[in-house]
């Protein structure tokens, strides 16, 4: 199968995560091309959809101003993928709790922003995961908190008593980085398993 993956690329880890993308593709013999979105016009081509870390407030204001939001909810209501890290999950929650932020309204969850503490705050912990036969090495990076779960959303992960992974319909979410490990998982649960290879219209070579 080939696969057309785009990552949001105003900013964070763009790089890590289209290495993971490639890496968990070709685990199953899939084929993918990784594009960087930094316009509008692109996500409508993309399969996969990837929104990374980085900083909520900045990464709100330049895909709302680019266009890219309303593309964002199109791809979701198409029902294709999308994984979403950190910054990632508080741009696509319902509420991040901060007026700042005008999130996507796509994940029917609550989150607070750094509540996991500042960058000198950063850990890493075995999480485990649903769908994962082993515990996942979770990065996580002035992390926002899930405070509140909606009663469609599956729980996927939690640290803490906390969640920190969630899946609702083609959405993945997590508090954490996974792309900052050698461990595609993630973006494999997210991507490439039988539910999500479903979901996608790709076309079969």
């Amino acid at each position: 199968m080939s696969l057309t993956a785009g990552v949001i690329a105003v900013q964070g880890d763009v790089t890590e995560h289209g290495d993971a993308i490639r890496a968990a593709a070709r685990a199953h013999g899939d084929e993918v091309t990784v594009r960087e979105i930094r316009q509008s016009g692109i996500v409508p081509d993309c399969d996969l959809l990837l929104i990374p870390g980085g900083e909520s407030t900045t990464i709100s204001r330049l895909v709302e101003r680019e266009g890219i939001d309303e593309e964002i909810r199109a791809h979701v209501e198409a029902d294709k993928p999308l994984l979403a890290t950190c910054a990632g999950l508080i741009l696509v929650s319902r509420d991040a709790n901060d007026e700042r932020v005008t999130t996507l309204d796509l994940l029917d969850i609550s989150v607070e922003r750094n509540a996991f503490g500042r960058q000198r705050d950063s850990f890493e912990a075995p999480l485990s995961v649903t769908g994962l036969d082993d515990p996942f090495p979770a990065v996580f990076i002035r992390a926002p908190l899930i405070d509140d779960v909606g009663d469609g959303v599956e729980v996927l992960a939690t640290w803490e008593d906390r969640p920190v992974a969630v899946r609702q319909g083609p959405i993945v979410g997590t508090a954490f980085h996974p792309e900052l490990t050698a461990d595609s998982r993630i973006h494999d649960l997210a991507f490439f398993d039988d539910i999500a290879v479903d979901r996608s219209t790709a076309p079969t070579e």
